[in-house]
């Protein structure tokens, strides 16, 4: 007689699939945050694009509007960011409630943000780390880990 065996992914592996999506929308929603903001203060809707697309292009890259360069900054920050919502998700998976997964994920969002910004982008990107609008970029940060901690939402049950 056989033993009766149910064949299941691992349970980290939906979480990160969750995490991925669900960090692609909140880049959307930071990246939305960040051109408003800009356009607020009378700059290009694309800058923080544009900064991150310094990475490839150097100075050569910040520009007032959009252009090819542009492209790059823009699938930089959607991957790096997309990534990060991935990871998070895989370590967090359902381990808080609700308000505690809100607070934990601004926390490590905030948390990233200084880590990118003030450790990695100084030694890969020092323009992004001399040019942001630091102040824009924590609640863009801040706005990405509360719609990231939504992604439980994406997991299927």
């Amino acid at each position: 007689m056989e033993v009766a065996r149910e064949d299941r992914a691992h349970p980290t592996f939906p979480a990160l699939l969750a995490g991925l999506q669900a960090g692609m929308v909140a880049a959307l929603w930071m990246l939305a945050w960040l051109g408003v903001s800009a356009a607020w203060h009378r700059e290009s809707f694309w800058t923080a694009e544009n900064l991150f697309a310094t990475t490839f292009f150097g100075a050569r890259a910040i520009r007032t509007g959009f252009s090819g360069t542009t492209l790059s900054g823009l699938a930089l920050f959607l991957l790096v960011y997309s990534i990060l919502g991935s990871l998070y998700a895989g370590v967090v998976r359902d381990r808080f409630p609700r308000l505690r997964l809100v607070l934990a994920s601004i926390a490590v969002a905030v948390a990233w943000y200084y880590l990118f910004f003030q450790v990695i982008c100084r030694a890969v990107s020092p323009l992004v780390t001399l040019l942001h609008a630091t102040q824009s970029t924590i609640w863009g940060h801040i706005l990405y880990g509360a719609i990231l901690a939504r992604f439980p939402r994406y997991l299927q049950h």
